[in-house]
């Protein structure tokens, strides 16, 4: 069977998803190609441990999206088809450990008034500083977020950022916010801040960039992290992430685009022309334009069949980030902590800052298994009661320093011979329900049940997440911005006339805002 449509699309994810929905509301034929029998990639929720208690399976935190083009150009549209968010105008995220000198627990709060937190910042200076970086940021904000949604290797696009910074008159302190922004985080804040506080508070949320706190561009994403969550807050989708991803498929069906689920790609076809179509596992899909929302191994190793010269060697050298693990848990009653002020915070990180979270980072890329974890603590029901039966709870824990294939572990208490078996990855989880009895004691023992997702099952469920790594390939300086994902294929148009690569390991790289989609269908329109 072979079926004609304008654009043929590979994979479901959020890019696809934004690709999909814009182009089809600008009247182009599309199609949407997705192996699994859901659309959405790593967004989705379902009961997974027991009934009545919802858990986002894969990503949950939705401020990347709602500050995001994407969303203005789909989100009426959203929540005209059932899209409901639920939000904080309070605490908004936080930090808690072990002071390394003392052992005595501290605890940092951000709240989505910037004015609040910074007075709670206790180090001489550091509240004024705090306001100043954010300031900062805001007067640079149409410089950095133009580059987010630009081809950074077009002199036009680039020229018109410039254009831009000149008119607004921010030729003076270029260089110095340059430097800034190519500094790792702990860098950045230590040129900045005299306290540990921001330290603590922001520098775990590096992670979620699939960075570290030693790695560059820190200094750049670090500020964007706070803004975005002072500015937007957590939203998370009120009864769970598949109802975003329900609100897309309504609006995909109701503009026409074709849904082909159970669906794989098996060659992107070319010929002279340039692409051609999509050969798929139920027939061919021709199209003139193609959108592969895949990793560059996968696409220039697996769907093109014939890559342009250079591309299959430059994608099988593309690095892939640390493995991630998440544990959802099903609580008897919601987590108390000792300091009461985090019980309505919608994520807390277990980590003292750049410190224990560098160290962690390092024992994973070691292959060892961090004895100290990072531990990213989800309390979705504080902002959405109807994830869990009255009076109980769910909680979403995430780690994001796990190697794919341990080798040793680092506190030498767990054999790691066989891999990511059942007894490791519960082993493995009793020791961060450990870390995180220490600051809430009792929780353990309030689990009714579990499920755990070690990197072997993100890998098997999303063919993008290469090694465990949800976030489409390592986002250090040599392969982001104008080098993501590798110089010789660093714009989202291909050397393969009519093909184009978006996803997580393109430009602007990982998390929730369908930016590569949004910019991609921009230029098709």
């Amino acid at each position: 069977m072979t079926d004609s449509t304008d654009i043929a699309i590979v994979g479901s994810g959020i890019n696809s998803l934004v690709a999909a929905a814009e182009l089809a509301m600008a009247g182009k034929r599309v199609c949407l190609i997705e192996r699994a029998d859901r659309l959405g990639g790593f967004i989705h929720s379902a009961e997974r441990t027991l009934p009545g208690f919802i858990h986002d399976s894969f990503s949950s935190w939705h401020p990347l999206f709602v500050s995001g083009g994407a969303y203005q150009a789909l989100g009426s549209e959203l929540h005209a088809r059932g899209l409901e968010y639920c939000n904080s105008d309070g605490a908004v995220t936080a930090s808690v450990a072990a002071d390394p000198k003392t052992g005595q627990h501290r605890t940092v709060v951000a709240h989505r008034d910037p004015e609040v937190t910074a007075a709670a910042l206790q180090a001489n200076g550091d509240d004024g500083a705090y306001l100043a970086m954010l300031e900062d940021l805001g007067r640079n904000a149409g410089t950095i977020f133009g580059a987010f949604g630009a081809e950074l290797r077009s002199f036009r696009e680039v020229l018109t950022i410039a254009a831009g910074a000149l008119r607004r008159g921010k030729v003076k302190g270029t260089e110095g916010f340059v430097r800034d922004s190519v500094m790792s985080g702990r860098n950045y804040l230590r040129s900045r801040f005299n306290g540990w506080q921001t330290d603590q508070l922001w520098s775990p949320w590096l992670l979620h960039a699939g960075l570290g706190p030693d790695q560059a561009t820190g200094g750049v994403m670090l500020p964007v992290m706070a803004l975005s969550m002072h500015s937007f807050g957590l939203p998370v989708v009120k009864g769970g992430a598949s109802n975003f991803i329900a609100a897309f498929e309504a609006l995909l069906r109701d503009k026409g685009v074709r849904i082909m689920l159970d669906t794989e790609a098996e060659e992107i076809l070319v010929d002279s022309k340039g692409a051609m179509g999509v050969r798929t596992s139920n027939g061919l899909v021709s199209a003139r334009t193609v959108l592969a929302n895949v990793s560059p191994q996968a696409l220039y190793s697996k769907l093109l069949r014939q890559p342009p010269a250079g591309l299959a060697e430059a994608a099988a050298r593309y690095q892939n980030g640390r493995g991630a693990m998440q544990i959802h848990l099903a609580l008897d009653k919601p987590v108390q902590w000792l300091d009461p002020r985090l019980d309505s915070v919608p994520l807390v990180h277990l980590s003292n800052g750049s410190d224990s979270t560098a160290i962690a980072c390092a024992q994973a890329e070691a292959g060892l298994l961090p004895t100290e974890p990072t531990v990213v603590v989800g309390q979705q029901c504080v902002l959405d009661p109807t994830r869990a039966p009255a009076g109980k709870a769910t909680l979403w824990l995430q780690l994001q320093e796990v190697p794919f294939s341990p080798v040793a572990d680092a506190a030498g208490a767990l054999a790691v011979d066989g891999g990511w078996t059942q007894e490791l990855k519960e082993r493995y989880m009793e020791r961060v329900l450990s870390r995180l009895e220490q600051f809430a004691p009792g929780t353990r023992a309030s689990v009714l049940a579990w499920d755990i997702l070690a990197p072997t099952d993100l890998a098997a469920e999303n063919p993008n997440a290469v090694n465990g790594d949800p976030y489409g390939g390592s986002a250090e300086l040599f392969q982001n911005l104008l080098w993501r994902p590798f110089p010789e294929a660093a714009n989202h148009k291909t050397p393969v006339k009519g093909l184009w690569h978006i996803g997580a390991s393109t430009h602007p790289g990982p998390g929730l805002s369908g930016g590569s989609g949004h910019l991609v269908a921009q230029k098709l329109k």
